[in-house]
């Protein structure tokens, strides 16, 4: 391995993997090799430029912590995470497309029951509510639904620590007839944090960082894949340009204005509030074979 080239490298470092055990590790690490030195040469890539990459991905792994992962963001905004899920959750026709799972999800939601409110702060309130069913129609009772949103500020609440702990984070379960509800606040557009690196790339690029109101779910339930998705608010002046790209025309739904006082006071509002609806339909898992 002496003497190596610009034409010779990459085939070194790539016979270097043909000991490993594992064989998809091999595969991975070799086309990976291959596609980054051939991006150097296709580029001519300088060392002010190498460095200044080195610099950009530490800084990036230097700004998460547990609540923010830049590196998801990064992922976001280079469409790779779009790309990733496409090429993982091929769904059949009539089952709810996956979505984005961003940088803001957390394990243990606080437990709600059904027709809770997850709103600890301030906002237009909304009733969301709807049924989980399997691609058969077939209603799941108990399914987990975990949601989660950003205030009306636009800061998820680990971002910001003037939000109450739990704030528009819950984790509920669908009744018998799979039927969920929950009472929350109108979601609005919000930027994604541009105060680290990636924010910089994207000042740079000259690219906007917002992204169309939405509020995130995760659903899941024994024989059925587990759903990572987003419902977006028509209208949204963002949905033709989000930061991330992560809209599809199927998860678009209307949040319809409700000023009827006795509807109301069934859902546990004060006044008029929004109302959205939409019915989440699970793929079933494969058997063997």
């Amino acid at each position: 391995m002496r003497n190596l080239s610009e034409h010779t490298v990459t085939g070194a470092v790539v016979q270097q993997f043909a000991a490993t055990s594992d064989p998809r590790l091999r595969e991975v690490l070799a086309a990976l090799v291959q596609h980054l030195h051939a991006f150097a040469r296709e580029v001519h890539l300088t060392e002010a430029e190498w460095l200044q990459a080195i610099q950009f991905l530490t800084r990036t792994g230097q700004t998460c912590d547990a609540v923010r992962q830049e590196f998801i963001l990064l992922s976001d905004t280079l469409g790779l995470s779009t790309l990733v899920d496409a090429l993982n959750h091929r769904r059949g026709p009539t089952a709810t497309e996956n979505s984005l799972l961003g940088p803001f999800f957390r394990d243990n939601a606080p437990p709600v029951p059904l027709r809770a409110n997850i709103a600890l702060t301030p906002g237009e309130p909304l009733w969301m509510h709807g049924r989980v069913c399997n691609t058969r129609g077939e209603p799941i009772g108990g399914a987990c639904i975990e949601v989660w949103q950003s205030a009306a500020n636009g800061q998820y609440e680990g971002q910001d620590p003037q939000q109450p702990a739990g704030n528009l984070r819950a984790k509920l379960s669908s009744d018998a007839e799979g039927y969920y509800a929950f009472r929350t606040i109108k979601p609005t557009a919000y930027p994604i944090p541009t105060d680290g690196p990636v924010g910089q790339l994207l000042q740079a690029l000259g690219r906007h960082p917002y992204r169309p109101a939405h509020v995130h779910f995760k659903v899941s339930a024994p024989g059925c894949e587990t759903l990572v998705t987003e419902l977006f608010g028509d209208g949204d002046p963002y949905l033709d340009s989000d930061a991330v790209f992560g809209v599809k025309n199927s998860l678009v739904i209307k949040f319809q204005r409700n000023d009827s006082p006795r509807a109301a006071a069934e859902y546990g509002f004060e006044g008029p509030f929004y109302e959205a609806r939409y019915d989440f339909r699970l793929e079933l898992q494969q058997g063997p074979g």
